[in-house]
């Protein structure tokens, strides 16, 4: 079986958690979509053992997907090598909530031998496409792509066509449903890592991979959920880890870290401070003391000393968001912020309850507001300003040099075309018009 994991136009609307990649590699409780999909098609048994595994991504993230998460392009047309496999295609959408439960959903479709579809009862998307390899050729005239369409394009445009599941699996469409779904999810997500790992268990709830240290009088408390601590985690002394936990291999705590409700780490972070039900991409450092709650973070961000983030309304009310001109009810009461890769925070920045802050923004004082994608934002100073990509450019050499990481030629397109695309997200507020 072909598979074909594709991000859909909605996929913007998960900005700017997806600004800088694809929509698969976004974590949720510790897991990603990708990741998921691989470890089905590494399995010794099943519909989808051994399948092939197509990404179909924006454009500029092409490079990006062959050289971090090693998923070849959908073939310009369909081949007869496609024709020639029995088992026929699966197209997933990018956009799943990459829980335990799917491989049970993406088992039962592969399995299936006619053709069938599951679509969002939310917005009518297709979210899961099986094509049998009769069905495939049957269309195969119809679905040769053209100038103005790829094929899967073509594929997604026929699969409307197919028989629908009565269920389908649930899907992202707002960034804050990423921390609604990993608070969700977290417990399930560590069990079944453990589960599926050669971990040691240090003490009752406490797993641990090679290389991890722990420092003195630390305060451990598993009642809610298992602790998992990745290959050279190195948790500093008088720290409190709270289940589930998950910390990236390579993650260093900080002396006097909380790590509460729910965390997940990526790898090589520097995590310190008090954070809870929180998710934070690699790379990512937030080392000294502040609060961090209900949040999403991505990619080599730096939070500078005592910046917190608000995630409870003084009403105790349920908390909306606004997305460029839409407002949402969350149906949450705890939910922080979001903050786009390579984004930083001065010391003692504030970030009110529900704010998102894109992709190369720099925060001081108080945001209070939601900050667009380069900017430099100092409302408090009543000092706003545009981030040109070149100064991103030369500070992301900076970092990555920090980290030992080899800035590439795609880096730094990266940020050429990330500066790019938000233009609209600045021209929609005329201070960041320069």
């Amino acid at each position: 079986m072909q598979i074909i994991c594709f991000e859909d136009s909605r996929v913007q609307q998960l900005a700017p958690i997806t600004q800088s990649r694809p929509a698969y590699s976004v974590t949720c409780a510790s897991l990603r979509l990708v990741d998921r999909l691989k470890q089905l098609a590494k399995a010794s048994s099943g519909p989808l053992s051994g399948c092939a595994i197509y990404g179909s991504v924006r454009r500029f993230l092409n490079e990006i997907q062959r050289l971090d998460f090693d998923l070849a392009p959908v073939p310009s047309s369909i081949d007869e090598q496609w024709l020639a496999d029995d088992d026929g295609v699966l197209l997933v959408n990018a956009r799943l909530v990459p829980r335990v439960a799917l491989d049970k959903v993406l088992t039962k479709i592969a399995g299936e031998t006619r053709s069938l579809c599951m679509v969002d009862d939310q917005d009518g998307s297709v979210l899961l496409a099986r094509w049998s390899a009769a069905d495939l050729a049957a269309k195969r005239a119809e679905l040769e792509p053209d100038a103005q369409a790829t094929l899967t394009d073509h594929l997604l445009a026929q699969s409307d066509s197919l028989p629908r599941s009565p269920t389908s699996p649930p899907a992202f469409h707002w960034p804050h449903e990423v921390v609604s779904w990993h608070m969700n999810e977290m417990q399930e997500s560590i069990e079944w890592r453990i589960a599926h790992g050669n971990y040691r268990q240090l003490r009752d709830g406490v797993f641990v991979d090679e290389g991890v240290q722990l420092g003195e009088y630390l305060s451990i408390n598993v009642d809610h959920g298992p602790i998992l601590l990745e290959k050279n985690v190195k948790v500093g002394p008088f720290c409190y880890l709270e289940g589930p936990l998950h910390a990236g291999a390579g993650t260093k705590v900080i002396e006097h870290s909380a790590l509460k409700d729910g965390v997940s780490l990526g790898h090589t972070v520097k995590i310190g401070g008090e954070v809870e039900a929180s998710v934070i991409e690699p790379f990512t450092n937030k080392q000294h003391h502040g609060f961090l709650g209900h949040s999403y973070l991505g990619s080599w961000i730096n939070l500078g000393a005592g910046t917190c983030n608000s995630d409870l309304k003084n009403t105790y009310g349920k908390i909306n968001m606004e997305y460029g001109d839409t407002k949402l009810p969350t149906g949450m009461q705890f939910f922080g912020c979001v903050i786009g890769d390579y984004s930083k925070s001065a010391i003692n920045t504030s970030i009110f309850t529900g704010k998102t802050i894109g992709v190369c923004s720099m925060l001081y004082g108080f945001v209070t507001s939601n900050v667009p994608s380069f900017v430099n934002y100092a409302r408090l100073f009543g000092q706003t300003a545009l981030l040109p990509a070149e100064v991103m450019v030369k500070t992301q050499a900076k970092m990555f040099a920090r980290r030992k990481v080899q800035q590439r030629d795609c880096d730094k397109q990266l940020i050429q075309d990330m500066y790019e695309q938000s233009a609209t997200e600045r021209e929609a507020a005329e201070e960041y018009m320069l």
